[in-house]
């Protein structure tokens, strides 16, 4: 699978729902009609196509969406969910994760406590990286079959956050409003 087909298959479910549970049980469908090697390569895809945006930068944006409070875990599944925007969106979050503002998503969070955040609004996406291994496992019966198969092709796939680039505080206030302006404005930080 290239990553125009992948990202077909990503977009192709945005178009469908934008409920990300949805999103899943279609991209599971359409995983489910292909080889086993096509569930695979999607996999390795994904996890390809996140490697650029796992960056101190990216991390600094989740940092200030999530109010200065961004985990490991957290870090990496709202990488999924801006794999998830599509590729249009991802591409311009990977040149400036300050384009994030944009995203008419984090927009209706904006000015809103977390707390009323549901389920489906937040920006974090870990089911993505389970949909192929839920797909792989209903065709073959077995269990962690996804995890072989990768291993077997020789592919090694993270599991954790490994941020390239120059980390920086993203609780200076003043840092985070002149690297990332327009999220600052939109999730501002107290001081």
């Amino acid at each position: 699978m290239d990553e125009n087909a992948f990202w077909a298959l990503i977009e192709g479910s945005r178009h469908q729902s934008h409920d990300p549970d949805r999103r899943l049980d279609s991209l599971r469908e359409q995983l489910m009609r292909r080889p086993l090697p096509e569930i695979v390569q999607f996999q390795a895809c994904l996890h390809r196509v996140r490697r650029p945006i796992d960056t101190w930068e990216m991390w600094a944006a989740a940092e200030q969406i999530f109010g200065g409070r961004c985990s490991d875990d957290s870090f990496w599944y709202f990488q999924f969910w801006v794999v998830g925007l599509g590729r249009e969106a991802f591409v311009r979050a990977m040149a400036d994760p300050d384009s994030l503002a944009a995203v008419p998503e984090l927009r209706r969070l904006a000015g809103r406590p977390e707390t009323t955040w549901s389920d489906g609004e937040w920006p974090e996406w870990e089911s993505l990286d389970y949909v192929a291994a839920e797909a792989f496992d209903a065709l073959t019966g077995e269990e962690e079959g996804l995890e072989e198969a990768l291993e077997a092709a020789g592919l090694d796939i993270p599991c954790n956050p490994e941020p390239s680039g120059r980390q920086w505080d993203v609780r200076d206030v003043d840092e985070a409003s002149r690297r990332l302006p327009r999220l600052s404005r939109m999730f501002p930080l107290t001081r």
